[in-house]
């Protein structure tokens, strides 16, 4: 397959791309700068000059291609309303690009948006506060398409080169001296390594049918308060409870997330797509190092 991948050159992206590549797909990234054409040629793949703010580009590439994989994302919270919103253009400009040529067209969320009482599974839909910040389960514009595989929704993905939640979790820790959770860091993150999530997304770019909402979930859920001691462990500084109402305070934007009680199941997925992760844990990956070194 032709395939068009946008955040081809970012954290998940640049480990999709050559699991791709090494399946024997044609695979043409999306590229902002030189640097990123650089890296998507040296593998192996081409390069499409554009951005998220071009949706009139991004649709004559995914009309060129036999599918396509939207992995990017403008990770600006100071106005993540504003980012939504441009993910959102990309997602229906795509999404019309493709609408009734049958090509699998695979979209990203998080569990955190999803609507269950206690793990959620695939089989949950988003609740209905979740359409600000990331709306990306706006199903109706797209399944038409005969593609809108609203998956893989990633958990907190973790790796070598990782420089989103749990390195800001890290950052915390160093500047203020000690490693926090919120309450009794009873609440649950899950997790899934940057290689198997990869995995997950050919996978599914393969085989899986319209319509199918996928977990790349590698662990149902791992305490708070348990990420906090590793990180405290490594460096050297006191692992403390706040209060809730003082999560913002302490964590900043991440205090929102910091919080959140997500337990997430994959077996519908691995069930449907044979997929088994295979890469360390959270916490093993955290206790690993690379991401204490400078």
């Amino acid at each position: 397959m032709r395939v068009f991948v946008t955040g081809a050159t970012g954290f998940v992206g640049s480990a999709v791309v050559p699991e791709l590549v090494a399946a024997g797909h044609e695979v043409v990234g999306l590229a902002r700068s030189d640097e990123a054409e650089a890296s998507l040629k040296s593998a192996g793949a081409e390069a499409y000059r554009g951005s998220l703010d071009d949706p009139e580009g991004l649709a004559r590439a995914a009309a060129a291609a036999d599918g396509v994989i939207h992995l990017a994302f403008i990770h600006d919270f100071t106005d993540i309303y504003a980012a939504g919103a441009t993910d959102l253009r990309a997602i229906e400009a795509i999404g019309a690009a493709l609408a009734g040529s049958g090509k699998p067209f695979l979209v990203t969320s998080g569990t955190g948006i999803a609507r269950a009482d206690g793990v959620v599974t695939e089989e949950d839909g988003p609740a209905r506060a979740a359409t600000g910040p990331r709306p990306r389960r706006r199903r109706s514009r797209w399944p038409s398409a005969g593609a809108g595989l609203p998956g893989p929704a990633r958990p907190s993905v973790h790796g070598r080169g990782d420089h989103a939640f749990v390195p800001r979790l890290i950052e915390i820790a160093r500047a203020k001296g000690v490693s926090a959770y919120v309450g009794d860091g009873a609440n649950r993150w899950t997790g899934v390594h940057r290689s198997d999530a990869a995995r997950l997304y050919r996978l599914a770019l393969e085989s899986a049918p319209a319509g199918t909402r996928l977990h790349a979930t590698d662990e149902e859920g791992v305490p708070f308060r348990d990420i906090a001691a590793v990180i405290g462990r490594h460096l050297h500084v006191p692992v403390v409870g706040v209060p809730a109402e003082q999560a913002e305070d302490h964590f900043g934007w991440l205090g929102r997330f910091a919080a959140v009680d997500c337990p997430s199941s994959s077996a519908l997925t691995r069930r449907l797509l044979g997929w088994e992760p295979q890469g360390p844990g959270l916490l093993a990956d955290l206790d690993e190092g690379h991401y204490f070194r400078a």
